[in-house]
């Protein structure tokens, strides 16, 4: 419903590989994406998704002007939060070193169960990250934000108690990434669809 260009409504997460193809605007997202949160947005807290643009600025103040002349960016930071209330190891291992749980089937006698080791060691395992939600043009259309390079940096701390779900705070730290097309794309890029495809092609 009009005004399309008042959003809410939490973004949805996918992760993959470095190098892997984001999805085109109005496609869902195909081999190597993998939802973060078993159930996606129904995994996430009631503080959603937020997307911070950091920045540091030194203003140049000469010794003849009382009010800054000039301003100089020091360096400039993006972060994709949430905390996700998912504690399957398939995406607790999201907050340690990223690796794959190991399965150990049940025999005669003993249980199966899975498995992810707890150190996250001296590399630090990098990703890409999409973000999906509506569209500022229309509702019923999607916007995304493609981060082609990034790690998780939160350090969560992992609440077990009655009453509440156990949450992992997630915090995806983008990385410059060496393949932009642009300056202005070395964290990636936001893209909102505004019209539906043509007929016909295909």
């Amino acid at each position: 419903m009009e005004p399309y260009e008042i959003i809410s409504g939490p973004l949805e997460l996918w992760r993959a590989p470095v190098g892997t193809a984001f999805p085109l605007i109005d496609a869902a997202p195909g081999v190597g994406w993998i939802l973060v949160g078993k159930s996606g947005k129904k995994n996430y807290s009631d503080d959603g998704v937020s997307v911070q643009h950091n920045q540091t600025n030194n203003k140049v103040r000469p010794a003849g002007s009382i009010g800054a002349r000039k301003a100089l960016r020091q360096d400039e930071d993006q972060r994709i939060t949430v905390t996700l209330w998912d504690a399957t190891l398939e995406q607790y291992s999201l907050a340690l070193s990223g690796n794959d749980p190991t399965t150990v089937a049940a025999g005669v006698g003993t249980a199966g169960y899975k498995s992810i080791g707890l150190s996250r060691g001296e590399t630090v395992k990098e990703f890409a990250v999409l973000a999906r939600g509506k569209s500022a043009y229309d509702e019923n259309m999607n916007a995304q934000y493609e981060v082609p390079r990034c790690y998780q940096d939160a350090s969560p701390t992992v609440l077990h108690n009655k009453g509440v779900p156990a949450g992992l705070e997630l915090a995806f730290e983008a990385l410059e990434d060496d393949e932009a097309e642009s300056d202005d794309e070395r964290f990636g890029r936001l893209i909102m669809q505004t019209a539906a495809p043509l007929p016909g092609g295909g």
